[in-house]
């Protein structure tokens, strides 16, 4: 096809000079291969911007996406001849191309290109057919031709010529030679054995030096472009005396070969030619007469011998026949010439290239195997058994090669990644080729896993118990806790948090510091509002989405001594005091009353001491130093006080020890009976002598229960388990079990952990731990005596049960409740040793 270059526009520019004529051929896409292949055919030496074709067009691709997956054009060799337009998706010329260099005599000439988009990335094969044009005219490479004919040569004697050089092809080579006008000489063409025609002198007409001794001719090469173009060279014909013979080579063309990269001085072939003349007419000198660049200065030929030697780098990549003129001319002027055809033996001696085309340096460490990370061009210059290469991983590594075009491959993975096992690979990829011996080259890609949010904060323990004290002040440290995500970056990064959900009040004692970790109290604890709580703390990193990971705290509170005694009997208050009555006529050790506190702390800070710092007759009352029951120390006397107002200090056993003080009033009554029950228990418990007699028997039998047990446990684990929980009830039966009725304060509870002031017990009795020798109780059938001294209030007669005040310790019974004895529901009362009164029940 003929086209009119003015008529070739890109862009409202034109591509070449006005009036030009190329020929060349429009593309018709073809698309082949495992993306894709697209073949172009364009003519040599288009300008720099000139379109090739619309690449985006051809292979259907969107012209949008090109940018975002950084589309471009790759070449095989060191220059970039194309680019790629991402605006319109077109092709275009980025070098100067020319055929004759890229390509020399090859008849078809093929450039390879590799259209590369990322993200996913795709490969499409791109090839370029180079067409010729008549760019270079013919050049004769000696342009001054030197002949010395003898007078006598025969007519029809030939005489090769040099042959014009022209690197276009086809119709754009040399087509023909023309002489300037003369008589003697014609110009005819022979043709060579590879079918290369060159041009040769024909003698037409006898010369005689003695008319006329030299002959300037003219010739000229012509090619067959259009418009044609032509080289001319001069031709010097002297014409000398006779000499008969000419030199005879022994064969008309020598055939030689020879290895690439072979020494200097390699000695190639020989040649040889013999003329019969004597003397120097018979003397033979070789030379070359034509020699192309790339032959020239690769090998040289000894003009006497014949011989013909490497003289330089001899390589089979570059040039792998060599073909050549060989003249030999004798004394006398006169020449022959033969051929040589020098056949280049390819080595193994060019090791593979790995070309890096494409390479991501970091990979997600969740991308599926057979994601694509890089792309390779490895490829091998040599020949044969020798250019065939194979390529392999050479580490143990999760990744593999994938080959599905060729000379390209792509480093995929081959596994599930894994940042924080391996966080970056050193991947070396070795190519070796077939040759003998083979020859290998390696590339080291490296290639960073990048991290995602795959691993869950982890607590260094899933449960925490620490013990504080009540009362701290706000902002103090209650514990750390710490979780490790093995993520990186912002994956790795961990918010703690409370779960409030569970427990919303706990936001209202605690609170953590989101980054440390660190948990701070928000309100002072309380020991007797809350002993023990436990709240979760959620460990979250900073990823998308983020991965939690939760850990409980156990909180136990310990006990401080911030309260104080609280006096439950006698009710104490500013407008009333209750008057207790004792007769007059009660002995030694008589029990009169008793004093019943309690303390809302637990442990050492909640047992009680009790003692009288003030009375109307020091000498005549004492108080149980841990019981709290007030008995006479003598018997009273006339001139007593009928009135006696004591005040017990009641004291707590804490570090620091709070007290409080209860007023005890006592009147004395002489028609008031003396009850027996009530002073059977002889000296009072805080008299020194029976106090350390006590004291040595509980601690003989305290070290006889510790042996006990000891032996118990070491023959039988077993059996304590199972006797435990019967221990403990037994144990929280036989406390003491104090009313709310007596005026406690609101919303006292039991802080012992052993259910003795159970809200629904109602036992209307007055008693301390450790004082159940001094217990008594009366049945709530009734009411004691009409008198004001009595606890409990109507009419009726109590009846004493002595079995169940002689039982010291018998846990009180239900709807009993504790009364005095006056003096009229005493007399109705006689004492029974061992006898059983029937007592009334309420109806």
């Amino acid at each position: 096809m003929v086209l009119d270059q003015s008529h070739l526009l890109v862009d409202g520019k034109r591509c070449a000079k006005p009036a030009m004529v190329l020929y060349f051929f429009l593309i018709i896409p073809l698309v082949s291969g495992v993306f894709g292949e697209v073949r172009y055919s364009i003519p040599e030496e288009m300008k720099q911007g000139s379109v090739i074709g619309n690449l985006a067009r051809d292979l259907g691709l969107d012209i949008t996406e090109l940018g975002k997956r950084k589309a471009r054009v790759v070449a095989e060799g060191s220059k970039q001849y194309c680019e790629l337009s991402t605006e319109t998706g077109s092709l275009l010329v980025s070098e100067r191309m020319d055929r004759e260099e890229l390509c020399a005599q090859t008849a078809v000439c093929v450039v390879q290109f590799q259209l590369l988009l990322e993200n996913p990335l795709k490969v499409y094969s791109l090839i370029l057919e180079v067409q010729d044009i008549n760019d270079n005219s013919p050049v004769f490479t000696n342009g001054q031709i030197e002949l010395e004919l003898v007078e006598s040569t025969i007519l029809g004697r030939r005489f090769p010529l040099e042959s014009a050089r022209d690197p276009d092809l086809g119709t754009n080579t040399i087509k023909h030679y023309r002489l300037s006008q003369n008589d003697h000489f014609v110009l005819e063409m022979n043709k060579q054995v590879n079918a290369n025609a060159y041009p040769e002198l024909v003698l037409k007409k006898a010369l005689d030096r003695e008319t006329q001794s030299d002959y300037y001719l003219t010739i000229s090469g012509i090619d067959g472009g259009n418009p044609p173009r032509s080289g001319t060279a001069s031709i010097h014909i002297h014409v000398l005396d006779a000499n008969d013979n000419v030199p005879v080579f022994s064969q008309r063309i020598y055939k030689a070969s020879v290895a690439e990269n072979s020494p200097p001085g390699t000695l190639v072939t020989k040649i040889n030619a013999t003329d019969l003349d004597d003397g120097v007419y018979g003397e033979v000198t070789y030379s070359f007469s034509h020699v192309s660049d790339k032959t020239r200065g690769v090998v040289e030929i000894d003009g006497v011998t014949g011989e013909v030697r490497v003289i330089g780098l001899m390589d089979y990549e570059d040039v792998n026949v060599h073909e050549l003129d060989v003249q030999a001319k004798d004394g006398g002027g006169q020449s022959s010439h033969c051929k040589l055809i020098i056949d280049v033996i390819d080595l193994n001696d060019n090791s593979p290239v790995i070309s890096v085309k494409s390479a991501s340096s970091s990979v997600p460490e969740d991308s599926s195997p057979g994601t694509m990370v890089a792309l390779l061009n490895v490829y091998d210059l040599d020949t044969g058994s020798s250019g065939r290469v194979t390529c392999h991983i050479t580490d143990n590594v999760p990744f593999r090669l994938l080959s599905e075009v060729k000379n390209y491959f792509m480093l995929v993975t081959d596994d599930i990644l894994d940042r924080e096992t391996h966080a970056a690979f050193n991947i070396t990829i070795t190519a070796v080729d077939s040759g003998s011996p083979p020859l290998f080259s390696s590339k080291v890609i490296p290639i960073t896993v990048s991290d995602v949010n795959d691993n869950a904060p982890v607590f260094s323990q899933e449960l925490y118990t620490v013990n504080i004290p009540e009362n701290k002040p706000q902002g103090t440290s209650v514990i750390q806790v710490n979780a490790e995500d093995k993520d990186f970056g912002s994956n790795a990064k961990i918010h703690y948090s409370l779960q409030l959900k569970a427990d919303p009040a706990t936001a209202y004692f605690l609170s953590v510091n989101s980054e440390t970790g660190d948990i701070f109290t928000s309100h002072p604890f309380d020991y007797e509002t809350a002993s023990h709580f436990q709240v979760g703390v959620s460990a979250c990193d900073m990823g998308n989405p983020p991965l939690c990971s939760t850990c409980t705290v156990r909180v136990f509170v310990s006990d401080q001594n911030d309260n104080a005694p609280v006096i439950l009997y006698p009710v104490q208050s500013s407008s009333f005091i209750a008057e207790d009555r004792v007769p007059l006529a009660a002995p030694k050790g008589y029990l009169v009353t008793k004093v019943v506190a309690v303390d809302a702390d637990a442990g050492h800070n909640a047992w009680l001491s009790y003692r009288i710092i003030k009375a109307t007759e020091p000498e005549l009352f004492s108080v149980g130093l841990h019981c709290g029951e007030i008995r006479t120390l003598r018997q009273f006397f006339e001139d007593d006080e009928v009135k006696q107002t004591l005040e017990v200090l009641v004291e707590d056993n804490g570090p620091e020890s709070l007290s409080a003080t209860a007023t005890v009033s006592i009147a004395l009554g002489d028609s008031l009976p003396v009850v027996d029950e009530l002073s059977d228990f002889g000296e009072d418990e805080s008299a020194p002598s029976n106090s350390n007699e006590d004291l040595v028997f509980y601690l003989i039998v305290a070290l006889a229960s510790v042996s006990g047990l000891l032996l118990v446990l070491i023959s039988s684990v077993v059996y304590v388990k199972l006797c435990r929980r019967s221990f403990y009830r037994g144990g929280a039966s036989n406390l003491p079990v104090f009313p709310p009725t007596y005026g406690g304060p609101p919303h006292y509870s039991d802080v012992s952990r052993w259910g003795t002031l159970d809200d629904d017990s109602r036992y209307n009795s007055f008693m301390t731990t450790g004082s159940w020798r001094g217990d008594f109780r009366f049945s709530t059938g009734g009411s004691v005596g009409s008198g004001g001294g009595g606890v409990g209030g109507g009419s009726g007669i109590g009846i004493i049960d002595y079995d169940t005040m002689t039982k010291r310790s018998l846990p009180p019974l239900k709807n009993d409740s504790l009364v005095r004895l006056t003096t009229s529901s005493a007399a109705s009362l006689k004492p029974k040793p061992r006898g059983r009164l029937s007592v009334p029940r309420k109806v």
